[in-house]
């Protein structure tokens, strides 16, 4: 099997569709299918517009980025609060370096 573009969206596809199936059948795929399907609906929109599609796809990857943001928050308040630490050990330090 040679692979061009058209064999990778099919394998791409049927991955998808088994992790909808393992799914449904009670295999839980846990958090993957909650980031997956955002980072697929990015790729439809990316493929929307490019195929000239540009209002569908815009929408498209929009919502994408919107669920995947959602989908993260844990980890963006996570990013957030060690940003808040390192910049405040910071300010510590050039007080401290001042005195």
């Amino acid at each position: 099997m040679k692979l061009n573009r058209k064999s990778g969206l099919a394998l791409v596809l049927i991955f998808f569709g088994a992790l909808i199936l393992l799914h449904k059948i009670g295999i839980h795929t846990g958090h993957l299918m909650g980031i997956l399907f955002p980072i697929a609906m990015i790729g439809l929109g990316y493929l929307g517009v490019v195929n000239g599609k540009k209002m569908i796809g815009s929408v498209i990857g929009v919502l994408g980025v919107l669920i995947l943001l959602g989908t993260m928050s844990g980890l963006i308040g996570i990013a957030i609060a060690v940003g808040f630490i390192c910049y405040g050990v910071t300010l510590l330090r050039k007080k401290s370096e001042s005195i």
